[in-house]
């Protein structure tokens, strides 16, 4: 437990009248729940104090909260926390905030960002985890929906508890926000894994359109016709990305999509061995070793990844 250090993060908040969340672009469970779990505790904690959550929302997790309009003139000189983001380039919304100190709390390995104060470990399951362990050994308040919102990040970035990253410590702090709030958590989980129809027959289009290589690497490079044939929205692949962790014919996986409005092309990476992280961070990218992101501005470069991914695969496989 790191109780010096969240007397820090505490008086820290406390010498701030202005305070400004932020995480990272295209944000999941993990990094709402944190971000909306951090502020409404400040918000507890501090009532006068002006407390914003910032970036773009994602309609399929309104369930989490909602975040604040903001003028960054109207706040100068506030305190930045970052969660969820080890580095400046994938931080959502913060090009024009004043901050004089920032505070980071982040499990992703540390890269440019580097807080006032850091609480930066890979040993935890998700930020969520690290924000609890934060508001549940701190001065900080807390109510049902903001322990509720901290459990919605943990089960979503350990995906319910099946991924490596979850540990004892994981278990110990879901069992003390479920102690202490008593909140329903099966609803928790129909609100991240309750899906549409249309969204069942998208992942079975992914799955009977998958190539699958001879060294257990899928990859598949979506077309916008076939988003607008399902009916989905483009962040559905992401969304699907986890479920295809049991396929005992693949080691790593890659789904592409093109965002037209901002001209990229977003890759979301899952492995069951091979460390993927390490080849996203060559194509604008990042995350753990399991599970990473990249966004690329030509096709050609979409390519260079599904074959560094699939050399990935074959070393691997060699070094069994």
């Amino acid at each position: 437990m790191n109780k010096e250090l969240f007397k820090q993060i505490y008086k820290l908040v406390k010498a701030h009248d202005n305070i400004v969340i932020a995480r990272h672009i295209s944000p999941d469970p993990d990094a709402l729940g944190s971000q909306m779990a951090l502020r409404d505790a400040i918000r507890l904690t501090f009532p006068s104090k002006k407390v914003y959550a910032i970036g773009a929302g994602v309609s399929k997790f309104k369930f989490i909260g909602g975040l604040d309009k903001f003028d960054p003139n109207s706040a100068p000189d506030c305190l930045l926390i970052v969660l969820d983001c080890p580095n400046f380039a994938r931080v959502d919304g913060i090009e024009d905030v004043l901050y004089k100190d920032i505070i980071k709390i982040d499990h992703h390995p540390s890269e440019d960002i580097k807080g006032t104060i850091d609480f930066t470990s890979s040993s935890y399951s998700s930020t969520a985890e690290m924000v609890s362990e934060l508001l549940l050994n701190s001065r900080f308040k807390m109510n049902q929906k903001v322990a509720e919102n901290l459990y919605a990040g943990i089960v979503a970035d350990s995906e319910r508890f099946l991924f490596k990253n979850t540990s004892v410590h994981t278990f110990e702090i879901v069992v003390e926000l479920l102690k202490r709030y008593d909140f329903d958590f099966t609803k928790v989980y129909d609100s991240l894994y309750q899906k549409s129809i249309t969204e069942c027959r998208f992942e079975s289009f992914i799955t009977e359109n998958l190539t699958i290589t001879d060294n257990k690497f899928a990859y598949i490079l979506i077309d916008n016709k076939d988003i607008e044939k399902y009916n989905v929205d483009i962040t559905a692949a992401s969304s699907v990305v986890n479920n295809f962790s049991f396929i005992k014919e693949i080691i790593a996986w890659c789904f592409v999509t093109y965002d037209e409005k901002n001209e990229l092309y977003k890759a979301n990476i899952r492995s069951r061995g091979p460390i993927i992280n390490e080849v996203a961070s060559h194509f604008n990218g990042g995350g753990h070793k399991f599970a990473a992101g990249s966004r690329m501005i030509k096709k050609e470069d979409v390519t260079a990844l599904f074959n560094e991914l699939d050399e990935c695969c074959k070393k691997y496989l060699e070094e069994e």
